[in-house]
Order: C-alpha cells, then sequence, then structure tokens
C-alpha cells in the first residue's frame, strides 16, 4: 500500500522545482524529504526523479503523480457535506491549473467565479501560466488537475471538453508602420516580432501562411498585457487575441495589418475521470462563460 506522505513529498518537489522549496512547502526538512524520496524509490524499485536542476519525475514518477491527482479528487468528493446544514462548511478545495497567458488575461477569471447559488464550496487556485501549445504537459506530469490547452487529445485517466477558440488578428501600432513603412505583408518577415516566450509559435505560422518564412527579429514579452503595450508602443508586431484588442483599433492605438485575416486556436478543458462534483461544476460554469467569449468551434 502506497504511503501518500511519500508521493506528497514527490508532487512537492516537482511544483516546487526542488527540494528546498518542497521542504519549506511540507513544513519538513530536506532531508526529511530525501528520506521520502528514497523509502518511495525503494518501494517502487525504481528512480521516482530525474535529478537535475528543476528535478523532473520519470515515467513511473509522473503514473505516481497522476494517480496522487486522482486520488485527491476522489477524497474531496467522499468528504462533501450536506448542504442543508448551514452550520457545517467545507474547506477550500485546491484546485491546481494549468492556462495560457491570454485566458488568464481575458475570459478565465470570470470562469473561475462560480455564481453563489451554483458553489459547492469554495476555490482555492494555484494557476501555472503555460503556453497552449505544451500545457497539457503539466497534466501528464501529474502537477496539475485541470489543464487549458489547444490539444484536443485526451491523457491517459483524463477527458476532455471543448472550450471554443481564440481569434488572433495580425496587430502593430501606427507608429510602427510609419516608422518601418510597411506597404505589404513581404515587409514583416524583417521587421521585429513580439512572441510570447519560446514555444510561442503563432507568429511563425502567420509568416509561414503569408509568404512561407520565418521572423528573422523577435522580442520575448511573456505578459500578455505587456505584449499589447508593447506594440502600442511600437516595439513589434504580432498576433493578438480580439478579446484583448477592445476598442484599440476604433481609437487609432493599433492597427489590423492584414485585414480578413485571423488564426483560431482552438482550447479545451481537460480534467481527470475521477473529476469531484465541485470541479464539475466549476468545468460547466467555464464552458458556458467561454462559449460566450470565445469564437465557435466548428
Amino acid at each position: 500500500m502506497i504511503d501518500y506522505q511519500l508521493l506528497d513529498a514527490l508532487a512537492a518537489i516537482v511544483s516546487e522545482k526542488g527540494f528546498e522549496k518542497a521542504a519549506k512547502k511540507l513544513f519538513i526538512t530536506q532531508s526529511a524529504v530525501s528520506r521520502r524520496i528514497h523509502q518511495l524509490e525503494s518501494m517502487i524499485g525504481e528512480p521516482v526523479l530525474i535529478r537535475k536542476q528543476p528535478p523532473k519525475p520519470t515515467a513511473i514518477g509522473k503514473r505516481l503523480l497522476n494517480h496522487l491527482q486522482q486520488v485527491r479528487q476522489l477524497e474531496v468528493a467522499l468528504s462533501i457535506r450536506s448542504l442543508a446544514d448551514e452550520n457545517l462548511q467545507d474547506s477550500p478545495l485546491t484546485v491546481k491549473l494549468a492556462a495560457n497567458a491570454d485566458s488568464l488575461a481575458t475570459w478565465l477569471p470570470e470562469a473561475l467565479m462560480l455564481p453563489k447559488a451554483e458553489k459547492v464550496c469554495d476555490f482555492r487556485f494555484e494557476i501555472i501560466a503555460e503556453d497552449q501549445s505544451i500545457a497539457l504537459k503539466r497534466m501528464k506530469a501529474g502537477e496539475v488537475m485541470v489543464c487549458i490547452c489547444s490539444n484536443e487529445e485526451p491523457i491517459n485517466g483524463g477527458l476532455v471538453s471543448a472550450l471554443g477558440a481564440f481569434r488572433y488578428k495580425v496587430i502593430a501600432s501606427p507608429n510602427f508602420v510609419k516608422h518601418h513603412n510597411i506597404t505589404s505583408v513581404e515587409q514583416l518577415t524583417e521587421l521585429p516580432c513580439l512572441v510570447y516566450d519560446e514555444h510561442d509559435k503563432l507568429q511563425h505560422q502567420l509568416l509561414n501562411e503569408l509568404n512561407h518564412s520565418v521572423p528573422k527579429y523577435t522580442h520575448i514579452c511573456p505578459s500578455s498585457e505587456g505584449f499589447k503595450q508593447a506594440m502600442i508602443a511600437g516595439l513589434g508586431y504580432g498576433l493578438l487575441p480580439t478579446l484583448q484588442l477592445g476598442d484599440a483599433i476604433e481609437q487609432g492605438e493599433l492597427i489590423d495589418l492584414v485585414p480578413g485575416y485571423f488564426i483560431d486556436v482552438p482550447l479545451y478543458w481537460h480534467y481527470w475521470q475521477t473529476e469531484s462534483p465541485q470541479l464539475k461544476s466549476l468545468r460547466n460554469f467555464a464552458i458556458k462563460v467561454a462559449s460566450n467569449k470565445l469564437e465557435t468551434l466548428t
């Protein structure tokens, strides 16, 4: 039988990216964390961690973390108290969620606020910002309960629901257009381009579709709001969600460089098959909010 304190130590090391921070999170010594991992590995008969910086779970380590996430949800489901007893209050359910920055900057905060009448209990969110193209790796590693990403294929032991799609347009400021004397899309290849991080390939997809090229000059800006402000300032051009544009084009702050062109990036809500009633309510409300904000998937 698995000692779940050992799995908690493994989960803390992976989520906190090290033994020292894991010890602080668990309120034990670093040596105690190490002992728990050695004990777990002795019981399993093989390593559960790749000891590099930061530590990464091995294949069996990922399976153990996935198991832990599902057990935590089952425990929550089994401990639900009667809503009729107003004197009883459930402790907040910790929801670890991986989501892309553009969702965090637009529709997701509203989706995480269940209407009071629908709440089974309060939530405590631990949100990890990750590009939609790779966010699912967090769930595969057992680091999160919920994942919002562009991959529609469920992982082993998981299910998936469609949310809709972000629509991105090619945007720059009037000053940027004037400064670089932009008269055709072919020029974009040589001009400063904004990307969120090394995983953000939307701008590469844009240029590949327009003129079979890739950006030669990029600025990395790992902030959704900062991305828009960098565009307004004229630092570079890039793809911005229509949800985030607001009235910036109407007010003359930004320009649509390729009218009629857009890229739709689908989003999916990934969750475990052992989802608790609380998370089911949250998921259903998130889908409802997303359907009113995002483009409809065809």
